[in-house]
């Protein structure tokens, strides 16, 4: 959804620690509370329960650990939101619908922690969302402020509303206000780069809504489960094709709410097991056709950015309902990355680790690197008007290449709130390795996340 800012994919801000499960399906032992799931079963060729006369002894259960599949579709999702908001390629929401899958992960993850008391659970959540937000909105402000915004005599704003807004950075139940315009075209940053900074704070509101939610969601899902999954996509159709016009940010905010709150309980449906209890073959076709839907939509209401889904809601909720419903029936549950992944599984547990901290700096460090690459004009081999071309025609390539190392730098100078906020250690690089004593690289630790 875009709000006037850009729009992209959120974190999972209180994820469960590695060294614990995502959790098992929902009635799965029938000595468990609750009824399964009036679906067909999914068709299985594992042989019936006991062992067999003669048969070898059954392997031991293996140790619960985190899913490093769900971690690697989180790692996928932050960076196609750092590649989208450079580039600005539509096409990128039709290929990875990344607000739909960060979504669902975090409502899985919300299943799992509601085996404990609701209040706790939503205490603990906001408690690890809201530091991060903090130390990223004291930067930000500061910058504001020091450029000359006053939030009493904003335009867009103004009066006491706008101080009254500013409450949202401390608790983002609403939109922060933020200048449009602030400092000058000249300057280090253009004049725009309060609304490309605050772009990400929607989406710490819709985890919010949801977060708080959750205890009523999960009942009504536990009693009535297919009316619960579909009615955000009805509600989208009602809010979000304009059928219903709610104005403002409260508009806003529950488009965003309806638009992804079917990922949000399919998250639901994957922890408690609904989703393996239907046959693949007949959720994989449900799920595209909703997805054909989605696009023939998208066709009929191609914003001003064409094909880019943010800009249109129903398309975008169920594309993305459908997208999820197929990564979730397929989903492998891996305790370890396997074949040529596992290269990549420090980054995977570094991501994971600092999701926070990557989303919500992220526009502001695509905005950094352009007085960083302005320096190489000066530079006495760019003086002449080929060099000046060919450092133009590769310039959106530098940013590219410029921000990871900006974004390193940033994990190093305040990730470690995230830490702060979970009430663990603080960890400079958390990537899933400790140091053996005497400073030298020991074993692999044990995967732990946010």
């Amino acid at each position: 959804m875009t709000h006037g800012y850009t729009t992209g994919t959120g974190p999972e801000p209180a994820g469960a620690p590695y060294g614990t499960s995502y959790g098992t399906p929902y009635a799965a032992d029938p000595n468990a509370a609750g009824t399964p799931y009036a679906v067909p079963q999914q068709r299985t060729t594992e042989p019936p329960a006991g062992p067999a006369a003669g048969a070898a002894p059954a392997a031991p259960a293996r140790k619960p650990g985190r899913d490093r599949y769900l971690d690697l579709l989180r790692s996928i999702a932050l960076v196609r939101v750092v590649v989208y908001h450079l580039f600005g390629w539509a096409w990128l929401t039709v290929l990875f619908p990344s607000m739909g899958v960060m979504f669902a992960l975090a409502g899985s993850l919300m299943a799992r922690s509601l085996k404990r008391p609701a209040l706790s659970v939503i205490r603990g959540r906001v408690r690890r969302l809201l530091p991060p937000m903090w130390a990223f909105a004291v930067v930000v402000l500061a910058m504001m402020f020091a450029n000359g915004w006053n939030p009493t005599e904003d335009p867009d704003h103004g009066d006491t509303w706008g101080l009254i807004g500013l409450f949202n950075y401390l608790v983002p139940i609403g939109a922060p206000p933020y200048p449009w315009h602030v400092g000058s075209q000249s300057g280090l940053l253009e004049d725009t780069w309060a609304v490309q900074a605050a772009g990400p704070l929607w989406y710490l509101r819709a985890y919010l809504w949801f977060v708080i939610a959750s205890p009523l969601l999960l009942w009504l899902f536990r009693k009535a489960p297919w009316p619960t999954l579909l009615a955000p996509l009805g509600l989208t159709a009602i809010v979000g094709t304009g059928l219903v016009k709610i104005p403002g940010e409260t508009g806003n905010a529950v488009t965003d709410f309806a638009v992804y709150g079917g990922c949000w309980v399919l998250g639901f449906a994957h922890h408690e097991g609904l989703l393996k209890q239907i046959p693949r073959y007949v959720s994989v076709s449900c799920a595209a056709l909703v997805m054909a839907f989605g696009l023939w939509w998208a066709s009929n209401h191609l914003g001003p950015d064409g094909w880019d889904l943010n800009d249109i809601p129903l398309a975008q909720a169920t594309w993305s309902f459908g997208f999820v419903v197929i990564l979730l029936q397929y989903s492998p549950s891996w305790q370890e990355l396997p074949g040529r992944l596992a290269r990549w599984d420090k980054l995977v547990t570094l991501s994971n680790n600092r999701a926070v901290t990557i989303y919500l700096w992220h526009n502001l460090l695509i905005m950094a690197t352009v007085p960083i690459i302005d320096l190489a004009y000066k530079l006495p081999f760019m003086q002449s008007e080929r060099a000046v071309g060919a450092l133009d025609g590769a310039y959106t390539i530098w940013m590219f290449a410029l921000v990871w190392p900006l974004i390193g730098l940033m994990v190093l100078a305040v990730g470690w709130v995230e830490d702060l906020a979970a009430k663990r250690r603080p960890r400079l690089w958390p990537n899933g390795t400790k140091r053996a004593a005497g400073g030298r690289p020991g074993a692999r630790a044990a995967h732990r996340g946010p």
